[in-house]
C-alpha cells in the first residue's frame, strides 16, 4: 500500500531532507512522518509551506512511498535518486555513506 511522506531541500546546503515524526527535517528518509489518509497530507503541507516562510527548506513535495518492512521506498526514481545521490557515481552521496556488505 502507497502512503505519503514530505520531502524538501534544506536551503543552507540544498540536501534532500524528509519531515520526521518530531518534526524535524531528516537526512535519511526512513523516521519520516507517515501520512496514511488525507487529513495527515494536508497536515504536511501545511507543514511544508511553514517550512517555506521560515526560511528552511525548498521544493517541497508530498511523495508516495512503499513501506518494506522497517523501510520507505520512494516509488518514483528521481525520489530514490534523490534519497541515495548520483546515479554514476556510487562513491559520492548517501549510498557511499552506507557499509559495504563483505563477501564472507
Amino acid at each position: 500500500m502507497s502512503v505519503k511522506v514530505l520531502t524538501a531541500n534544506r536551503l543552507t546546503d540544498g540536501e534532500a531532507v524528509w519531515l520526521g515524526a518530531n518534526g524535524e527535517w531528516l537526512e535519511q528518509i526512513d523516521g519520516a512522518l507517515i501520512a496514511r489518509h488525507a487529513e495527515a497530507v494536508t497536515a504536511l503541507e501545511e507543514a511544508g509551506k511553514a517550512a517555506i516562510k521560515s526560511n528552511l527548506v525548498i521544493d517541497v513535495n508530498v511523495i508516495d512511498v512503499e513501506e518494506r518492512g522497517t523501510n520507505l521506498y520512494p516509488l518514483r526514481l528521481r525520489e530514490r535518486i534523490r534519497q541515495l545521490g548520483p546515479t554514476i557515481r556510487l562513491d559520492l552521496g548517501k549510498q557511499a555513506e552506507k557499509p559495504k556488505a563483505s563477501a564472507a
